[in-house]
């Protein structure tokens, strides 16, 4: 049986310890947006495909984005 990860466990409301923060919200694009990527700088989003990748043109090159778009901002 292959795992998939560790468990999360589940806060008790009994606990003294503080429960997990929550998760941070999804990051949303829509195409024709300008964005910058932390490695390849500025560029524009040409097609959101289902909401769990982006195409960006950068101008020299084309790029697929996979989520959770951890180094891509919104301008």
């Amino acid at each position: 049986m292959k795992s998939t990860g560790p468990a999360r466990r589940r806060h008790l409301p009994t606990s003294p310890f503080k429960p997990p923060p929550a998760a941070p919200p999804a990051k949303v694009f829509a195409a024709e947006e300008l964005v910058t990527h932390d490695k390849y700088g500025l560029g524009r989003i040409l097609e959101v495909q289902g909401g769990h990748c982006v195409l960006v043109d950068f101008g020299t090159q084309k790029v697929k984005i996979l989520a959770p778009f951890t180094k891509l901002f919104k301008l």
